[in-house]
């Protein structure tokens, strides 16, 4: 496998020579699901027109939108998504927590995320099943991003029953450049990217990326990042390939959630205590991941056809504690996840039009191979050195997935979508600490899908999608029989969970310059199992329900000027009867993004977005509940010349005490005699200010 190292000196070696004239892009465009004669709208931030989705929850966003607004940490850019919210509850070297359609996705359970390629989400992680870390993006990159949301597609597979996106980097750039990022509290970030032509048609593109960041801590947080990109390509949008090397290395220390009777108190073990301060300062943690990856693709006028093919070699070592004493009240409840993998995968799909008697047809076939080699374990750890084993396995995890899917256009004004997805999961788990839960299993599920699109009249488009999903479940609850912790017995879990899901959707350009879209949808699972990765164990929660209302604007009244409004409202609760209540905590009721962006007054342009992320409750009898958060981001920036531009980014402008993320539950500090049910908050951070200077070349 590549070596962090190699790469990053390769990428350094091509930003030397960047003086070669850069490359307009060469990115295949996805496969068109439609058959209709679409109406084609090109903008310079979507492309979302009447005629280019199959649901009104579907979308296209490009680079020069994600280079209007600030994003305070990479996995933000997923904010762009409509109704997703981005927070994170510990280190910014761990994965980011993700709020969309009334889930706390966790850390990506059910929101399938891909990059350049390579699948994001890590299924019987060490930290959370769907474990989806994007701190190895680089936003300068991104070309576009596909979204999709609720289980619709045939095309997508596993954690994709809420939604996923496909962020696709460039394979040429427009501009060589250089840039560096310095905020307060010690952040600085340097980046660099080149392209250039080689003999024989090759393209080469390389890129370079090092950060720092205590951020606004007590305990400073030392976050050191290092990320390289070498992507070599050939061909055009109608055949070729291209094949990618990545590497990216962080370690950090990390300030998890604190519980709100310490704020209280306003002191600690006398000493005083904040928002900003930790229990265990010795919380962390380290991550690597390298990859190479290849595609090649062919685009006709009768169809088209796409092979890709990866290779990953993935580690995360963490240290947390959230509960402080409450099990081991003379060592502390400090605990590792570790999770070392070797993660193979390829994919192929073909498309082809043809005609179902009189009617004109698109049929595309798919098939997806993943397999997981995975070391995975929970240790007791004081001060990062382990002192007892919890559970060590190893794990070899298979998911093959096929599916089909025919385009039909019935009559000018009505398409149909109908298509069928199959998956097989299989398991095989040698557990080394508890040879009870060893074991292989394997499992099965059918996912129909279908669609109705009509019209378009006035140019507007009314949408139907029904389907059905699913996530997997850790691989070490479909084989255990013992409680690790406790030592009791347990059930096995199903490989596969499935959810359903049902939409009515429009999607209008009526208004000239407005691009309004309004989604009302609705969610069911046979069963929330989570693994919960601090207990080395699966809990299973129960079956649940969630319906909601998205409405999404984009409007160009004037070309300097753009107007985003992304609102949604969502009703979440659990489907069975229970004493304890019906509310599925952490279920957040609303959320919301409005961005004005002035675009190009001369030298100018800048952005100001208000962020929204409501209230949920946090127990099932809704007795405890999150506090709402508003917060406001600035952009403004200023060409110097053709080729540079200076930007600031102002972060929490109105410098808000609120929240990334609310739990409620047990933990005990040292010296209490009891525990004690409290609310446990990681608060956002203050307003931040971050000065960037660009230099193309």
């Amino acid at each position: 496998m590549p070596h962090a190292p190699s790469v990053l000196a390769a990428a350094a070696s091509l930003l030397a020579a960047a003086h070669v004239p850069a490359q307009t892009s060469t990115e295949p465009p996805l496969l068109a699901a439609a058959v209709l004669e679409k109406v084609e709208v090109t903008g310079r931030h979507y492309d979302n027109a009447i005629g280019s989705s199959d649901a009104a929850s579907q979308g296209s966003i490009r680079a020069e939108l994600l280079k209007s607004r600030p994003a305070l940490r990479p996995g933000e850019v997923l904010e762009f998504v409509p109704g997703v919210i981005v927070t994170q509850h510990s280190g910014d070297g761990k994965a980011n927590q993700y709020f969309l359609r009334g889930f706390n996705l966790d850390h990506g359970t059910d929101f399938a995320t891909t990059v350049n390629g390579l699948p994001v989400n890590m299924p019987t992680h060490g930290h959370g099943q769907g474990y989806a870390d994007l701190n190895f993006l680089i936003p300068e990159l991104v070309d576009r991003i596909e979204y999709r949301k609720g289980p619709y597609f045939a095309r997508s597979g596993d954690f994709s029953a809420a939604g996923s996106a496909d962020i696709a980097y460039r394979q040429t750039l427009d501009e060589n450049f250089a840039a560096l990022t310095l905020g307060r509290r010690q952040f600085r970030r340097l980046v660099g990217a080149g392209s250039t032509t080689l003999g024989g048609g090759l393209r080469l593109l390389g890129a370079l990326e090092v950060q720092g960041n205590d951020g606004p801590w007590r305990l400073p947080e030392q976050l050191r990042k290092h990320n390289a990109v070498l992507t070599l390509s050939a061909g055009t949008r109608a055949q070729g390939w291209s094949s990618s090397l990545m590497a990216y290395d962080a370690h950090w220390n990390s300030a998890d959630q604190v519980p709100e009777r310490l704020l209280s108190a306003g002191s600690y073990q006398g000493q005083p205590f904040g928002r900003f301060d930790a229990v265990d300062t010795t919380d962390g943690g380290q991550t690597r991941r390298s990859s190479l990856s290849a595609e090649w693709h062919r685009h006709t006028d009768s169809g088209s056809t796409e092979l890709a093919a990866y290779a990953m070699h993935y580690r995360l070592q963490l240290f947390s504690n959230f509960t402080y004493a409450l099990e081991r009240p003379d060592d502390g409840d400090q605990f590792s996840q570790q999770d070392r993998r070797s993660v193979y995968g390829a994919s192929a799909r073909h498309a082809v039009d043809h005609r179902l008697g009189d009617l004109p047809a698109r049929s595309e076939v798919g098939l997806q191979l993943r397999q997981d080699r995975i070391r995975v374990g929970l240790f007791d750890t004081v001060a990062r050195r382990v002192t007892a084993t919890t559970r060590d396995d190893e794990v070899r995890q298979t998911q093959l997935g096929v599916y089909g899917q025919t385009s039909v256009e019935l009559t000018p004004w009505l398409r149909g979508v109908v298509g069928l997805r199959a998956d097989e999961a299989r398991f095989r788990v040698d557990s080394l600490s508890l040879a009870a839960n060893s074991g292989q299993t394997s499992a099965h599920l059918l996912s129909p899908k279908f669609s109705l699109i009509a019209g378009p009249w006035a140019r507007t488009e009314f949408f139907f999608n029904a389907g059905r999903g699913f996530h997997s479940n850790d691989a070490r609850g479909t084989t255990a029989t013992v409680d690790p912790k406790t030592g009791d017995a347990v059930d096995r879990v199903p490989g596969l969970v499935a959810a359903r899901g049902m939409e009515l959707g429009a999607r209008t350009e009526w208004v000239p310059g407005l691009q309004s879209s309004v989604a009302l949808w609705k969610l069911d699972f046979d069963s929330e199992l989570v693994y919960v990765g601090d207990a080395g164990a699966t809990e299973a929660n129960r079956p649940s329900k969630r319906h909601g209302l998205e409405w999404n604007n984009r409007y160009v009244p004037v070309p300097w000027l753009l107007l985003d409004a992304d609102l949604a409202w969502t009703r979440a609760r659990f489907a069975d009867a229970d004493p304890a209540g019906n509310r599925i905590p952490n279920a957040v009721d609303k959320v919301g993004s409005l961005a004005v962006t002035l675009r190009e007054l001369g030298p100018w342009s800048a952005t100001l977005q208000w962020r929204y992320l409501g209230a949920g409750a946090l127990i099932e009898d809704n007795s405890v509940r999150s506090r709402a958060s508003l917060t406001t981001n600035l952009r403004v920036s200023r060409r110097l010349g053709l080729a540079s531009e200076l930007t600031l980014d102002v972060f929490n402008l109105g410098n808000r005490r609120v929240n990334d993320i609310e739990y409620f539950y047990e933990s005990r500090l040292p010296g209490e005699a009891a525990p004690v049910a409290d609310r446990h908050v990681h608060p956002a951070e203050p307003r931040t200010v971050r000065v960037t200077l660009k230099l193309g070349f």
